[in-house]
């Protein structure tokens, strides 16, 4: 009964975002080997976590921060157990930011791109932290960090003109 009354206040525009993106992150293993590309040089988790802020609610973009590293592992057992924690920390993390940053702020765009390089420092310092304990296994920058960087920039500029139309800062 419970289950329903949730069900009830989700937004049927919620569901089907959610669910294309855990489509879009069981499909990129395959898509990466069928391409021969590696697609997750481009983020694809923070890329679908900043769409579910642009379109959906706050407390649902906290559910997709944690889903997608979770339902990644489940499926392909990739990241690893560990890495996956530490992902779904810095996505949870980056959510939290941006809403308590673009307040501060009083700027979207501001609160995106300080919210994602705070949310990449704990995470590559977390990062430096397992792999020197033997936790996670592989060298601490796999994705060139200009590639970081303007993955950010974009991804800050479409919460800003996706968010512009509205008047007040969250």
């Amino acid at each position: 009964m419970e289950f329903l009354l949730l069900l009830k206040r989700i937004s049927s525009n919620t569901i089907v975002i959610d669910l294309l993106m855990l489509a879009a992150i069981a499909f990129l293993p395959a898509l990466s080997h069928m391409f021969g590309f590696p697609f997750y040089l481009f983020e694809p988790m923070r890329i679908l976590l900043i769409l579910s802020i642009a379109h959906t609610s706050k407390q649902n973009s906290f559910t997709v921060a944690a889903a997608l590293p979770i339902f990644s592992f489940i499926l392909s057992a990739h990241p690893a157990v560990f890495k996956s924690l530490l992902i779904l920390s810095e996505l949870s993390l980056n959510v939290w930011l941006f809403f308590v940053l673009s307040k501060k702020f009083n700027n979207y765009f501001g609160g995106m791109a300080v919210s994602i390089i705070l949310a990449k420092l704990f995470y590559y310092g977390v990062k430096y932290l397992m792999v020197h304990i033997g936790l996670i296994e592989g060298d601490l920058v796999t994705t060139p960090i200009y590639l970081q960087a303007l993955i950010g920039l974009v991804l800050s500029a479409y919460i800003y003109f996706a968010w512009k139309k509205n008047s007040a800062v969250i």
